[in-house]
């Protein structure tokens, strides 16, 4: 026994590398060690090379063609290998179930059939016979295996390539923005690609590609045209790559930089409009799709099965499949292609390295004063301190973590219903009387906790969208001030006086700095660190580097406000237009709850009493009642109908097919799951409600 299982060590053995790998340092090095000795020649030589370089280069997977080509082949190796030794546990299995005899099959199958008595030739197979067997099903499963795992190494190049394509394309108009108000400002272009890139945590994957070109320039001495052709050819970007490849030319020419900029800068606003368009009519038609397939598509079949369990033969076992596993899977399924298809805003939060970064102001960029490093007992308590850090942000100020990071309302809410399942529920009774049992507590805790998760995302998401609609205005006064010739201190003290809105407290706060000795460019980035808000980053950043180049801030000001303005005309129709996708999701829920109240109220007891009545009247020769208020022999088919099952069934659907459509408006109407969780709650509410009252 002990000796057949030490080929499934074997594979578990083989396979452990292929896992562990893509999480672990350690097997990471251990598997790169052993495979560039073994391919490292092989991939240099490789046909392949320059596009699995292209690739590479694209993605920023921090490692090289050697490297990786050469792990892809060894863990393809590995996988081939076990799936050679898996394959000869597939000939095995299919021997012992084929050793059964041919006067068995003749009696089991009809004659019609009777061809398949020649599978039992696999047991009169000869010692040759099984070897060639045994191998050609360990050669086939192990290169199926093999071939799959190289591809899925390269493919996943391809998406990390795709992914990095939609990201620099979503934040490429702000980066063009951020370059042309700089460069209004007087300072070199060189310096304001340098710029460009100490701001990569603000201005997003455009900035980080551009950085590429900006280190190329600073570590290997390149000159600024060919870093940027550079750039060109390696982005994964279609619209980077023409901006970079007309960025040269217009470099190369002599050809007035600062036009071609405003030109590309009004060309990409222009272009986000179109690209709003194309988004919202493909959020139209996703949610047409989700509507008709999702929701209708499993309503309708739900509703011919029940009616053929109910009058024919019964089918509560595929009804259960359809709700518990089809219509959560296929919409998780959706969500994410829906993912995949679209780009999300992810430029409206400052993560907490960036604002702190952005706390420690122009002190943040400050040179090391020469001094000795750190050892023994401070670098211990240093090491503590940093380790610490985050738990101390926590405890200091745990209800802004808890509006920042809503998931860590989680903590407190899950063990509390929990509790409040087993308060409620208990004692809990065995068998499936306890779905019924639990079923009230489990949803009433599920809201719960959805609900404290919802408030807490729609309060920190309200603020943030306060602050964003007074930003444009911010900067429009700010811009008009200095242009009236006021400096910027004076300046910043005119508009602190006026109302800001969302941004009134922090704006007078900001002064105040400024007031008690702050210089202005500490006192904004603070602002922007208190604030937590990407708009407000861009805008501090472009303030504070133009103030380095030009103390005329007029132009790159107006700039700024003109393009925080377009985004949010552009917000605001998004979300109007949005509001039409919701109310559809809606509709079709009530529509699916409609239903299933309906046959729940209306049809299993028209067919219980159909039943009942076609059973007296056929007297003895009919198959009588099942025992049970709740059960029914059906009078077409003789099988017995468990009502009560069958509310419980759809009460459950109707559940799940509320989180599932609720997180799926969230996810096509805002473009995250989160925002769909007070959609789930409410859905999930109201069918709750409607359950526990009508029914």
């Amino acid at each position: 026994m002990i000796g057949e299982l030490i080929p499934l060590v074997v594979v578990v053995v083989l396979a452990l590398p292929i896992l562990l790998s893509p999480v672990s340092e350690r097997v990471s090095l251990l598997v790169s060690r052993l495979a560039v000795p073994i391919f490292g020649d092989y991939v240099e030589r490789s046909s392949r090379r320059d596009w699995q370089q292209e690739r590479l280069r694209s993605t920023h997977v921090g490692t090289t063609h050697r490297v990786f080509a050469s792990r892809t082949l060894f863990l393809s190796g590995l996988a081939g290998a076990a799936g050679g030794i898996l394959g000869v546990y597939v000939a095995t299995w299919l021997v012992d179930l084929f050793s059964i005899s041919r006067e068995a099959i003749f009696a089991a199958v009809p004659p019609a059939l009777s061809f398949l008595a020649g599978l039992t030739r696999l047991q009169d197979l000869t010692l040759l016979g099984l070897f060639v067997l045994f191998l050609f099903f360990g050669v086939t499963v192990g290169s199926v295996l093999g071939a799959l795992t190289y591809w899925a190494r390269w493919a996943y190049l391809d998406q990390l390539s795709n992914a990095r394509a939609s990201e620099i394309e979503a934040t490429l108009p702000r980066t063009i923005a951020f370059v042309y108000a700089l460069s209004r400002s007087g300072m070199p272009f060189p310096k304001v690609l340098q710029t460009l890139s100490r701001n990569e945590d603000i201005y997003g994957e455009a900035a980080r590609e551009m950085g590429v070109a900006v280190r190329d320039m600073n570590t290997f001495s390149t000159d600024i045209l060919t870093a940027i052709r550079r750039t060109a050819d390696r982005t994964p970007s279609e619209g980077l790559a023409e901006f970079s490849d007309n960025l040269a030319s217009v470099l190369g020419s002599g050809r007035n930089l600062s036009e071609f900029l405003r030109g590309q800068y009004e060309r990409y606003q222009e272009e986000a409009e179109a690209q709003q368009e194309q988004y919202l009519e493909l959020v139209s038609t996703l949610a047409e799709i989700y509507v008709t397939v999702l929701v209708a598509g499993p309503l309708f079949f739900i509703t011919v099965l029940v009616v053929i369990g109910l009058v024919i033969e019964d089918t509560i076992t595929l009804v259960r499949f359809i709700g518990y596993a089809g219509i959560p899977l296929a919409s998780a399924g959706f969500v994410v292609y829906i993912d995949s298809l679209t780009q999300r805003d992810t430029m409206t939060d400052v993560s907490r390295d960036v604002a702190s970064s952005m706390g420690r102001g122009s002190g943040a960029l400050t040179a090391s004063d020469g001094g000795v490093a750190l050892e023994g007992e401070n670098a211990e308590r240093l090491a503590a301190y940093d380790q610490l850090r985050s738990l101390r942000r926590w405890l200091n100020q745990p209800l802004r973590t808890v509006l920042e990071q809503p998931w860590v309302s989680f903590v407190v809410t899950a063990p509390l219903g929990v509790v409040w399942v087993f308060y409620r529920a208990t004692p809990i009774p065995l068998g499936p009387s306890a779905l019924q049992t639990l079923d009230g507590p489990v949803i009433e805790a599920t809201l719960f906790a959805m609900g404290v998760f919802a408030l807490f995302h729609e309060v920190h998401k309200r603020r943030i969208r306060a602050i964003e609609r007074a930003v444009p205005d911010f900067l429009d006064r700010l811009a008009s001030v200095n242009e009236a010739g006021m400096s910027i201190v004076e300046s910043l003290r005119r508009i602190a006086d006026t109302d800001l809105g969302g941004l009134e407290e922090e704006v007078d706060r900001t002064w105040q700095d400024v007031r008690w000795g702050a210089d202005v460019s500490t006192a904004l980035h603070r602002f922007a660190a208190r604030t937590r808000v990407r708009m407000v980053a861009q805008s501090v950043t472009l303030i504070t580097n133009a103030m380095s180049a030009s103390g005329d801030l007029g132009p790159v000001l107006r700039i700024a406000a003109n393009e925080a303005q377009e985004t949010q005309r552009l917000r605001r129709e998004r979300q109007q237009e949005m509001l039409t996708y919701i109310l559809v999701i809606y509709i079709s829920v009530l529509v699916f709850l409609g239903i299933i109240v309906a046959l729940t109220v209306a049809f299993i007891p028209a067919v219980q009493q159909t039943a009942g009545g076609a059973t007296g009247a056929v007297g003895g020769s009919a198959p009588s009642t099942s025992t049970g208020g709740s059960g029914v022999t059906s009078a077409f088919s003789g099988s017995s109908v468990n009502a009560d099952a069958y509310n419980l069934l759809f009460f459950h659907m109707s559940a799940i097919q509320a989180v599932c459509s609720g997180l799926v408006a969230g996810k096509l109407a805002e473009g995250g799951v989160a925002d769909g969780v007070k959609h789930a709650a409410g859905l999930l509410a109201l069918t709750f409600v409607v359950f526990a009252f009508l029914l």
